[in-house]
C-alpha cells in the first residue's frame, strides 16, 4: 500500500486507472518532443487530445463539471482533458507549476468524483507532470 506525504495509507489505483495514466504521460511526452515548449495552452490541449486519439485512448475536451450546493447548481469547473472517463488532465504551458496548480486539480477531482488527475506543464524545455490523488 502507498502512503500519502501524512503517512496514511492510499489504497492502489484500479489497474485501468494505472494503464490509462502511463498511456497518458507516454502522450504528453511524445507531444513535448514533437513540439517543444513556447506554445499556447491551447495548441498543446489540442495537439494531447490528437495524441491520446491516436493512442486508441478515448478523450473529451473542455469537459464541465457542475457544482451544487443544497440542490442548487452554483458554479462551474471546465478541466482540460477527460481520458477514459477516469483521469482529469490539466495543462499549463507556464514558467513553473506551484501549488495552486495542484489545488486546481484536487478540486476537479472532487467536482467530478474521480481518483486522479494528471498535471502536466509544457512551458519548460522539459516536460513538469504531476500525478495528482483524491
Amino acid at each position: 500500500m502507498n502512503t500519502n506525504e501524512h503517512g496514511y495509507g492510499i489504497p492502489p489505483l484500479p489497474p485501468a486507472i494505472e494503464d490509462a495514466t502511463s498511456r497518458i504521460i507516454g502522450a504528453a511526452i511524445e507531444v513535448s518532443n514533437v513540439l517543444g515548449s513556447g506554445f499556447l495552452e491551447a495548441v498543446y490541449r489540442r495537439a494531447l487530445l490528437k495524441e491520446l486519439h491516436l493512442r486508441g485512448l478515448k478523450a473529451e475536451e473542455e469537459v464541465r463539471f457542475v457544482i451544487h450546493y443544497k440542490g442548487d447548481e452554483i458554479g462551474t469547473y471546465v478541466a482540460d482533458l477527460v481520458v477514459e472517463d477516469t483521469v482529469i488532465v490539466e495543462l499549463k504551458a507556464i514558467e513553473s507549476l506551484d501549488r495552486s496548480h495542484t489545488g486546481q486539480v484536487l478540486n476537479y477531482l472532487r467536482a467530478s468524483g474521480l481518483l486522479v488527475g494528471m498535471l502536466f506543464n509544457f512551458g519548460k524545455p522539459k516536460l513538469e507532470m504531476k500525478r495528482v490523488r483524491r
